[in-house]
């Protein structure tokens, strides 16, 4: 039976390399030969920020099994996948053979598929009964968002107005009325333009009368104008811009995609409540085994420094309190110092008075820190870089990860709720803000280090009480002593 021979397969692997064993890999291994020989449909819990060995755990059942396959990933799961995971299961005896392209032969067992090559596989009808294999599926939502959205560039309108010169004129007009809103909007700190459903309908009219539409125009044109969203980026430095659309609920937008074929979905979903935890009905995914696989209770709590009374992010005195408080905590700390802030002008401003007092241990967004040095970043970058860099002795939460309504994207997903008659804050924000806590700090909590949150927050608002369950265990520090 293939759960039996992926159990001594990977019990073999695991001891041949004598590496330190996340504790759930044979229990996962187990859990993903079950579903692919029964093609049900199977939901792995993850907590957040568990560490990625648990791939081999999903790997070896697939290198095992006979059934035909698709492997959904991103592309940094992709190169893992090649450079690192191939090479370790071919040492150990075992053939991973995946397929890559548009279209796979019958015969080609794991087909290895991006999410925008998922979503044309799934269209054009070539996936048949391959059942369905998504790693991080955490992800799943906002990758699945960015396959199906799409990006206008400024030579795309140049492309159009060449290829209806009859229409030059109009398309001209067009342009410079949206050129005006978009660049005359109050500056945001990401450049980022909220476009309406009535500035873009004049467009829209107008292309429904002319054709043919060079590309990428008819996708455009074919996207929904309920339950999607559009916006521009701003280009300062050459005043132009680029359109983006996207869906705002991409899972509810794929009726059908997971109906009648087998399914497996791993990822960091921690509790309900979190964006992929609850998948809708239509997607077709009602899974027959959904188990959670936490990691082993913490022997030491979590040092946490978060002092009373602290200012709100929205109060003039933040700005000098954050420095004021960062200053004491890099004073003399010997190891890496992460800072965690979202507020590009906030952070540059705390990256200049820190590199003020301590010169170029300070910087932004650096992969080549020293030793005891300060990286002040964005939550996105630290999560996507974390691996790579040395652990850090502490970390200095100055903004809590919840996303801000200055995004166009997050304003019109709250819109969304909010004419539903939903708690959008508690049902969206917090639960996506606690699952990137989780993992942005799952480092310090395996190797140890302290916690200080400068969000006052924490302790002012009545969900602070929420993100301190979700960093238990940790215990509190009342007052500052060198690290």
């Amino acid at each position: 039976m293939l759960e039996a021979r992926a159990h001594q397969q990977l019990k073999a692997l695991l001891r041949g390399e004598g590496a330190e064993r996340w504790p759930h890999h044979l229990t996962l291994s187990r859990l993903v030969a079950r579903s692919l020989r029964r093609a049900d449909h199977t939901l792995v819990r993850l907590s957040p920020g568990t560490d990625p060995s648990w791939w081999i755990g999903l790997l070896v059942p697939l290198a095992l099994s006979d059934d035909p396959v698709a492997l959904v990933v991103s592309d940094a799961q992709r190169q893992r996948l090649l450079q690192r995971d191939c090479p370790r299961l071919a040492a150990a005896g075992l053939e991973l053979a995946c397929w890559q392209g548009r279209q796979a032969p019958v015969e080609a067992r794991i087909w290895l598929l991006s999410h925008s090559e998922l979503l044309l596989a799934w269209r054009d009808g070539l996936l048949g009964k391959r059942q369905l294999v998504i790693p991080e599926a955490e992800r799943l939502a906002g990758q699945l968002r960015q396959a199906m959205g799409v990006t206008l560039e400024p030579k795309d309108w140049e492309t159009l107005r060449q290829a209806l010169p009859s229409a030059s004129g109009s398309l001209l007009d067009l342009h410079r009325r949206l050129s005006a809103r978009i660049l005359c909007h109050p500056r945001q700190p990401d450049l980022a333009v909220p476009i309406s459903a009535e500035e873009e309908a004049p467009l829209r009219q107008l292309l429904q009368l002319l054709s043919p539409l060079p590309e990428p125009w008819p996708q455009w044109l074919a996207t929904p104008s309920q339950r999607w969203t559009s916006w521009a980026q701003v280009d300062p430095t050459l005043l132009q811009w680029r359109l983006y659309r996207q869906p705002l609920d991409p899972l509810a937008e794929l009726s059908g995609l997971l109906r009648g074929r087998g399914a497996v979905l791993v990822g960091e979903l921690g509790g309900a409540g979190s964006e992929a935890s609850e998948l809708p009905a239509d997607l077709g995914f009602a899974p027959q085994v959904s188990v959670a696989l936490g990691d082993p209770p913490l022997s030491d709590p979590l040092p946490l420094y978060a002092p009373l009374r602290q200012p709100l992010p929205n109060s003039p005195l933040y700005g000098q309190h954050l420095l004021d408080q960062c200053r004491r905590l890099v004073l003399g700390q010997a190891q890496l110092t992460v800072v965690l802030l979202d507020d590009a002008t906030l952070r540059r401003r705390l990256a200049s008075g820190l590199a003020a007092e301590f010169g170029r241990r300070v910087d932004e967004e650096s992969t080549a820190p020293e030793e005891n040095g300060v990286i002040c970043c964005r939550w996105s970058w630290w999560l996507e870089h974390q691996e790579r860099l040395p652990h850090p002795g502490q970390v200095v939460v100055a903004l809590l990860p919840i996303a801000s309504l200055e995004d166009p994207l997050t304003a019109a997903r709250v819109a969304a709720l909010r004419q539903e008659g939903r708690d959008w804050f508690r049902e969206l924000l917090l639960p996506e803000a606690l699952n990137r806590l989780q993992r942005g700090l799952a480092g310090l909590r395996r190797q140890g280090g302290r916690l200080a949150v400068l969000d006052g927050r924490l302790r002012g608002r009545s969900w602070g009480r929420l993100v301190g369950a979700a960093l238990e265990p940790w215990v509190e520090l009342p007052r500052l002593l060198p690290g």
